[in-house]
């Protein structure tokens, strides 16, 4: 079967799973009221005896795919980030982690630009923080739709839970199509210089490189890369990157805490200690157009370039 390209977050992991369910039919998807939500509908269609819809209840969608897992099956359940992780954080826990079952969660709406529509309920940029206090979890933090779609091949192969982090559909792409995702959890864009490392998580990369470049017309020398697995068992080539930097600024659509600059913080200390400056949400968002969302809250290339000039003047 050949399924068009889409663009996309949750367009590429409708067509990652209908390829992975053509090639095992272990393959699942339990859907808590999200059928739609998660463009999937097609997969119900083609394959109706791998599809387990239980409604408006992400507690019973989780412990219902724990039950498969235990049966020898490969369940993804796919919703909004937040029902997920706030609405079944227990059963993620206790019944998916705690006996390592294999699982895979695709979390969309994820960040203030991914509810940017919807306001406050609709934005998730709590569910790396949550996820990441759970032992076990495999966390993976594409930048696009073309990612996505590599993210939800590569969770299939991970054994045990896996967490993705999906958006809203209306990300900009940034990486070619056939782009493999970094099994080290790295992808290095641009390498200007060592004055300053900036990291950018998720889907903020497209402003992440354009600041890089204003930081280059500067005369600052700056590397900027993208980190697409959190808290991965394959750091090294991350610390690598960090040990060659005077400083190190970190980017995400999530909340300060609990994802990649606690993360990249970790290492830093553990390993190369140096001045971190994290660039991430200190507040609830609001509803708003999403360009101008991500400029109110420091998100602009002028912001981020701003902040990255700042931190490599003060080392």
């Amino acid at each position: 079967m050949t399924v068009a390209a889409y663009k996309g977050t949750r367009e590429a992991f409708a067509q990652a799973l209908l390829e992975l369910a053509e090639q095992d039919r272990k393959v699942m998807f339990v859907s808590p009221d999200s059928l739609k939500a998660m463009r999937s509908t097609k997969f119900a269609e083609l394959y109706p005896d791998n599809y387990v819809e239980v409604g408006i209840a992400e507690q019973g969608a989780v412990d219902t795919a724990a039950g498969l897992a235990a049966a020898g099956l490969v369940p993804f359940v796919g919703t909004y980030a937040g029902f997920l992780t706030m609405r079944a954080c227990e059963q993620m826990r206790t019944f998916v982690a705690y006996p390592n079952l294999n699982v895979k969660f695709v979390g969309i709406n994820a960040g203030l630009l991914g509810g940017e529509r919807e306001g406050v309920t609709h934005q998730f940029y709590e569910d790396l923080g949550i996820v990441s206090s759970i032992p076990g979890y495999t966390i993976l933090t594409p930048a696009d739709g073309n990612q996505t779609y590599h993210a939800v091949k590569a969770a299939y192969e991970i054994e045990g839970p896996v967490y993705v982090r999906a958006g809203s559909g209306r990300e900009p792409d940034v990486y070619e199509k056939d782009a493999p995702f970094s099994k080290d959890g790295i992808t290095v864009w641009k390498e200007y210089g060592h004055d300053v490392l900036l990291l950018s998580s998720g889907f903020v990369l497209d402003r992440v490189l354009k600041a890089a470049e204003m930081l280059r017309e500067e005369g600052i020398g700056v590397t900027a890369a993208d980190i697409n697995i959190l808290y991965g068992k394959k750091d090294a080539k991350i610390i690598e990157e960090i040990r060659k930097a005077r400083a190190v600024v970190t980017v995400e659509d999530h909340n300060i805490n609990g994802g990649l600059g606690s993360y990249i913080s970790r290492l830093v200390t553990e390993n190369d200690p140096k001045y971190v400056t994290r660039i991430a949400l200190t507040s609830f968002g609001e509803s708003g157009p999403a360009k101008e969302l991500a400029d109110y809250y420091g998100f602009s290339p002028e912001a981020i370039a701003k902040r990255a000039k700042e931190t490599a003047e003060r080392v």
